[in-house]
């Protein structure tokens, strides 16, 4: 009677036991998948699909319009970075001095538009590592034999862009000088050809392009003045859009795709 009942009793704890086991067997599972479920959380992108990215139409050779469609060395890199980090674009085209305002209030996500980097606009937006490095030069007229340098521009009218970092190095540089600023570049170049101004001041690979394709009655004169880095500009409190925008054009610089675009928009690699 009592070997029976020891029987029964080994039976109901063997059975317990592989009751216990499953248990924690679907418990440990349970536990693994909670761990992969926070990890996930933990590794999740906050990254949105589509971005709007705003630019200017008129900065060539950076972004422009031809043939009905917005190309440019800008518009390639940015569309590059998207397929590098796997968002897509909504391009806004816009003028310059509204760029700053529109990521401030949240009407672009991202911009290029051969963007100083500035500690004053650093301020209100947030960059990506430079993308460029640039400098300012002076355009005057083929037979103008006057302006020769930065300091033959004090007293004069000097056409540039409005809103730029050229305007403001006219007016905190150059003695006496009166900055025309325009919206559209095209603009600047054609008061400087007709005589309304004397001299554009503005970035050096703009003004070269610009006399190299269109500006046959204008030279460039003088050095290469102050020079910038181009940024990426993005809206404040985007902190992983930085990172993986900064993360993408780093690799695009490692595997060469950055030179490829930079060599078909300037005719060479970058030095």
């Amino acid at each position: 009677m009592i070997r029976q009942k020891w029987k029964q009793w080994s039976a109901f704890l063997i059975f317990f036991s592989l009751i216990s086991l499953l248990a924690a067997c679907g418990s440990g599972g349970d536990a693994e998948t909670s761990g992969d479920s926070e990890s996930g959380s933990e590794e999740g992108s906050n990254l949105k699909d589509t971005y709007t990215v705003a630019t200017d139409s008129s900065f060539v050779p950076f972004e422009f319009k031809e043939d009905g469609e917005y190309v440019g060395f800008d518009i390639d890199l940015i569309n590059a970075i998207a397929d590098e980090v796997g968002f897509d674009i909504e391009l806004e085209v816009t003028n310059f001095d509204g760029i700053i305002p529109g990521l401030q209030t949240g009407s672009f996500d991202i911009a290029l538009a051969g963007i100083s980097i500035t500690e004053e606009r650093a301020k209100k937006i947030d960059y990506s590592e430079p993308y460029y490095e640039s400098g300012l030069a002076i355009g005057v007229q083929k037979d103008n034999d006057e302006i020769k340098d930065i300091e033959d521009l004090e007293g004069k009218t000097i056409a540039t862009r409005l809103g730029s970092t050229s305007a403001a190095f006219i007016d905190e540089n150059i003695e006496n000088a009166e900055a025309n600023q325009y919206e559209q570049l095209d603009q600047a170049y054609l008061s400087v050809e007709n005589g309304s101004t004397d001299a554009v001041l503005y970035d050096a690979p703009n003004v070269n392009y610009y006399i190299q394709t269109t500006g046959d009655n204008l030279k460039v004169v003088g050095d290469l003045y102050q020079a910038e880095d181009y940024g990426i500009a993005i809206s404040k409190g985007q902190d992983e859009l930085v990172t993986a925008i900064d993360d993408a054009l780093a690799t695009l610089k490692e595997n060469g795709t950055y030179d490829e675009i930079y060599e078909e928009w300037f005719g060479k690699k970058p030095e």
